[in-house]
């Protein structure tokens, strides 16, 4: 992993320019090192065939199979002038046929002779319901003089099969390899010696050899195992050194006064919070009252009452003479939070002096949509410490804004924020204020280590009394049309009992998302636009909600008007909300009791969970109808029944996580930067995570320079390039 000149060379100097462009733009791909870190994605056997069985799940892709040629005949169509050459290849249990064009059928009749075993690439399409290849690329294996270089190549080794691309197949990627192989002997290890010996794991060096060039599958096991490690223990020491750092930092110990806001608020609650709620305020109080900086992850089920944990540390931070600051990714969460902050308060939120317990404290909102004589208030309540508690957005975070003693960030929905933002906002404090992270996307534990290793971890797993179940369907709309008549009696029968109702559509259809629009359809082929909340919301008034108050919500909406249309339908004037995702967290309107998802299979796994959490949260039963076109035995009905069998949100994040490449989990979603993770899958390595954990703060604390390994330091420093290491150091 050491970032030496060898491994650092461009690869434009070794392979050339044609083909080091195809690997950056196709594949990410720019130096040696990045070609070493691209590992085959399995091997096939010479001796093996690969199952063309399991082509029929791979539509559309481009693959690369392994089999023999069973016949292959040149056809000829339009009275003799066009020439089609069809060759069958088989793997002793299925058959795959290709096809060849025009002037190129020639060489491949000749190359392809029955009985040739060969690598074939392309994209498998459908062509009268059957599967095939169409012009693929190839590569024989056999024995004759022309192919006896590529034979040899393979002779004695299992074939790996790279991560391929349309422009360079993956034998050209093999070569490609070849060129770079030589170098890795100038590696140097980055873990230490003793955790090496003691975990029986192979030199870097061989490890890397035997990934791309394995003799045996034992090879190939030797390497997953050494190369996890790396990945692992790399990435733990990288969280472990921040843990260390952070746990040097002066930070103002923030106690709740005996007696105090917080107190006043607790007795006059009038329900008993959670065993689960109590649990992790005594762990978050915990931290507050410590010299150093809390930073902490509280992660909780949709509805688990998370708000109400974060608002009693915002009231012991006040109680101890600071200000507390609630960043929010979106206007309607600010104002929603606000709402239901400054409710819950009652009389304590009716200004005072900063800390007095008596006449409470002022709890502020800034937002970017607030007119300049509101704004002007409450960055003057800001300053001089008047207003205890603020909420916003992103406009928490300008030049203007100052505290008085800001002592508490708590950001909510934090996937929402880039790192800048929540660093910040926690620069505004005298001194590093206490940090407390939430999410409403339940994290699998391992996710939890390795994206948030810098962080404590809390989890409200426990519902508040009094919240109803939410039962989940799948409509099928194109199989069962009755059933989405159905879905809308369901509607109207809840709103004449009383309660309201969300729709919720993909596009909003105001004519500014048209490249939205049409990229979709581009990507969908035959399949029509995603369905949008203006035309959605016009129909359902017109037809099977005629006569019902219906309105619609998003995100391009004028924020005065946002904030009208929730205050109209919290207060139950509003009866159907057809809205985008702008609802899909912190909107809280206990009187809703179904939600209609359109188009759901558009959505995730974990969205799709995020969204039903608005249903459900009074005392009423919740009904949550995932409406969909797609046919029953495809993925993403699948994905959707999944969401339909569970209200586990943890359960339903492991099938999302499965569902999706891994990198995205540590990738592009987090820093904006190519994901790190090459090897490790965070959900099947969970044991190999921890045991890295515990290592790396072992190290760490023995050297927090790590003086004494400069191979793993060069390591972090080739793992944290500039933009990753900002985001560990602000995550």
């Amino acid at each position: 992993m050491e970032a030496v000149p060898a491994l650092d060379e461009d690869l434009k100097k070794i392979l050339g320019p044609a083909t080091a462009k195809v690997l950056a733009d196709q594949l990410g791909l720019h130096t040696a090192l990045d070609l070493v870190h691209h590992y085959p994605r399995r091997y096939a056997e010479r001796g093996e065939l690969t199952p063309l069985a399991e082509l029929a799940d791979q539509l559309d892709e481009h693959v690369t199979v392994v089999a023999q040629v069973a016949d292959a005949r040149i056809l000829t169509f339009n009275g003799g002038r066009g020439k089609r050459l069809e060759v069958t290849i088989t793997d002793g249990s299925g058959r795959l046929q290709l096809v060849f064009f025009g002037a190129g059928v020639h060489k491949p009749h000749k190359d392809l002779l029955p009985g040739t075993r060969a690598m074939f690439a392309g994209k498998v399409g459908m062509f009268n319901r059957k599967l095939q290849l169409s012009h693929p690329a190839y590569e024989p294996l056999g024995t004759d003089a022309s192919d006896q270089d590529a034979a040899a190549a393979f002779a004695n080794q299992l074939i790996p099969i790279y991560p391929a691309c349309a422009k360079l197949e993956s034998w050209k990627i093999t070569k490609c390899v070849d060129a770079v192989l030589p170098r890795v002997q100038d590696v140097v290890d980055p873990l230490p010696a003793a955790l090496r010996e003691g975990r029986s794991l192979v030199p870097l060096t061989e490890a890397l050899l035997k990934i791309h060039r394995p003799s045996a599958k034992t090879d190939v096991e030797d390497a997953r195992q050494r190369l996890k490690w790396d990945e692992a223990f790399v990435l733990q020491v990288a969280l472990a050194r921040r843990r260390h750092a952070d746990s040097q930092l002066p930070a103002v110990p923030r106690r709740p006064a005996p007696g105090g806001l917080l107190d006043s608020f607790d007795a006059k609650l009038p329900f008993t919070l959670t065993e689960g709620q109590l649990k992790v305020s005594k762990e978050i109080f915990d931290d507050l009252a410590t010299s150093h900086p809390m930073h902490r992850l509280l992660q909780g089920e949709v509805g688990s009452g998370k708000t109400m944990v974060a608002l009693r540390a915002m009231l012991a931070v006040v109680d101890s003479g600071g200000q507390a600051a609630m960043l929010a990714p979106t206007e309607v969460l600010a104002q929603q939070h606000h709402r239901s902050i400054t409710e819950m308060m009652g009389e304590l939120a009716e200004a005072g002096l900063l800390g007095g317990s008596d006449q409470g404290t002022k709890v502020v909102l800034l937002t970017g949509s607030m007119g300049m004589p509101a704004r002007r208030q409450a960055l003057l309540d800001l300053v001089t410490g008047e207003a205890g508690i603020v909420i916003g957005t992103h406009a928490l975070i300008e030049d203007k804004v100052q505290f008085h003693d800001l002592g508490l960030v708590v950001v909510d929905e934090q996937h929402r924020f880039g790192v800048e933002q929540r660093d910040a906002l926690r620069s505004k404090g005298k001194q590093p204020p206490h940090l407390l992270v939430m999410t409403a996307t339940p994290i699998p534990r391992t996710v939890a280590m390795t994206v948030f290793g810098d962080l404590e971890t809390s989890v409200l797993d426990q519902l508040p009394a009094g919240r109803s179940p939410i039962a989940t369907h799948v409509v099928p709309a194109k199989d069962k049309p009755h059933f989405l008549a159905r879905a809308w009696e369901r509607v109207r029968e809840e709103v004449g009992n009383g309660h309201q109702a969300y729709v919720v559509c993909p596009r909003i259809g105001d004519g500014e998302d048209e490249p939205k629009k049409k990229k979709a359809a581009e990507e969908d082929g035959d399949r029509r636009p995603p369905l949008a909340v203006l035309e959605t919301a016009e129909q359902l008034s017109r037809g099977p909600l005629a006569g019902v108050p219906v309105e619609v919500l998003h995100g391009r909406m004028d924020p005065a008007d946002k904030d009208a249309v929730m205050r109209r339908f919290a207060a139950g004037e509003t009866k159907v909300l057809v809205a985008t995702t702008v609802i899909e967290v912190g909107v809280n309107v206990p009187n809703s009791t179904v939600m209609v998802v359109m188009d759901a299979d558009r959505f995730g796994v974990s969205q799709l969970h995020q969204l039903r959490g608005r249903v459900g949260r009074g005392s009423a039963p919740g009904l949550c109808l995932l409406v969909s076109e797609m046919h029953e035995a495809s993925p993403a009905r699948a994905r959707l029944a999944a969401v339909a069998a569970t209200l586990d949100g943890f359960e339903l994040s492991r099938i999302d996580l499965e569902q999706r490449r891994e990198g995205d989990v540590l990738g592009q979603a987090q820093s904006g930067v190519r994901s790190s993770l090459r090897m490790l899958a965070v959900i099947e390595d969970e044991e190999v995570i921890a045991e890295a954990r515990e290592e790396a703060t072992r190290t760490v604390a023995a050297d927090p320079e790590l003086a004494g390994l400069p191979g793993l330091r060069t390591a972090l420093d080739a793992l944290l390039d500039t933009e990753r290491e900002q985001y560990l150091e602000k995550g």
